[in-house]
């Protein structure tokens, strides 16, 4: 039997359960394991699984359910939530944008080894597989309701509002993981007009993420439908970091010159995206980074791959991420506040003339042109 795996998030394979269910369902056939999402990534090369759990591609989780239909007899997705409600809730949301959603069995394992966990059979071709899987790790079987099988969303006219589940007071609202607002209550929803977030239901806005989400004066406008959007901390500190050594990087880093060559060294731009640093970074020898989260994420992510950044930081993060490890070599700048992205867009323009890598002779001249750019602003600049 041919079994597909969709793994969300980190905390399925920081908690040990992921290795556990593989193991389990590779008692049974061919398991085909992927991961979806930048955190989960992180966790799978900490818990030395790139081997077993592909890593290689940046999928959506309902992109990697969907490829898996045309290869697969029986789909798994994995996720642990904050708790059931936002599993199911998360769930509900993915299988709501497959567009062949009862072709094959899919099975959808929620917060294993935890008090509330459990299976539940989204098509009525899953439910014998159901049975037997939850016998095996010994969880309860939910049956989805017609309310959870619905797209968390209301739309009128220009209006598009986005239903946050298990949401806590006082937690960040992220966006495609830029902060754009805080919760104030349990019940939070995210409004746009026209591709636009104007307001958010049970919480505050944070103009200031906001406008990065929309790239400033560029006034991109962003689908809710399709949107990347989480509340909370985006990985417990469950974890050992790692870094994976030169023999261990394989396809991930197959484009990256020998540094100390002639050519000298490949740059890359981390401007408030920290979560496509997967897809950014792995073929450079530096990352320059905008943005105090984004230089902190960004960090921990590239020190699992041995790449140095240049971070330009003003010090208001908004405590997004864990604990972070930086890359030895790297320098991070911190300078006078409310100034990171004016500083980040001169270094765009200035130095990475609006591309989205470049070349330079040598980390130092690369440095000094960064430096340069920030001169007037910086307090004082971190070496690592």
């Amino acid at each position: 039997m041919e079994i597909g795996l969709v793994i969300h998030g980190p905390e399925a394979i920081d908690s040990g359960q992921a290795r556990k269910i593989i193991k389990v369902l590779s008692a049974k056939g061919n398991v085909t394991a992927m991961i979806a999402g930048t955190m989960g990534k992180t966790a799978v090369i900490d818990a030395h699984m790139e081997k077993v759990i592909d890593i290689s591609r940046s999928f959506k989780p309902s992109d990697c359910i969907e490829k898996c239909i045309d290869t697969k007899d029986v789909i798994y997705l994995l996720n642990h939530g904050k708790n059931l409600q936002t599993g199911i809730a998360f769930a509900g949301i993915v299988i709501s944008r497959l567009n062949r959603k009862d072709d094959k069995p899919i099975v959808h394992i929620e917060r294993p080894g935890s008090s509330d966990g459990a299976v539940i059979p989204w098509n009525d071709l899953a439910l014998e597989y159901a049975k037997i899987i939850a016998t095996e790790l010994n969880l309860s079987i939910i049956l989805a309701s017609e309310r959870d099988k619905k797209a968390v969303l209301d739309t009128e006219g220009n209006q598009v509002i986005r239903h946050l589940a298990g949401v806590q007071p006082g937690e960040n609202i992220l966006v495609n993981g830029l902060v754009v607002g805080y919760a104030t209550s349990c019940e939070v929803s995210i409004v746009t007009e026209n591709g636009y977030i104007t307001h958010i239901i049970g919480g505050t806005l944070k103009k200031h993420g906001v406008e990065k989400l929309h790239n400033y004066e560029h006034l991109v406008p962003v689908d809710l439908k399709t949107a990347w959007v989480k509340s909370g901390r985006l990985r417990s500190g469950n974890f050992k970091a790692r870094t994976l050594r030169s023999c261990e990087l394989g396809a991930l880093v197959r484009n990256r010159r020998e540094k100390g060559t002639e050519k000298g060294i490949n740059a890359v731009i981390v401007d408030h995206a920290a979560e496509k640093v997967f897809d950014i970074a792995p073929g450079a020898d530096v990352a320059v980074t905008i943005g105090d989260d984004t230089t902190i994420l960004a960090a921990d992510i590239l020190y699992r791959l041995s790449i140095p950044i240049i971070g330009i930081t003003d010090g208001d993060p908004d405590g997004v991420s864990h604990r972070t490890h930086i890359f030895p070599g790297s320098s991070i700048l911190r300078l006078i506040p409310d100034s990171d992205d004016v500083i980040g867009r001169k270094i765009v323009s200035n130095v990475f003339m609006n591309k989205k890598s470049m070349n330079f002779k040598s980390f130092q001249e690369l440095k000094d042109m960064v430096i340069h750019q920030a001169f007037d602003a910086i307090k004082y600049i971190n070496e690592y």
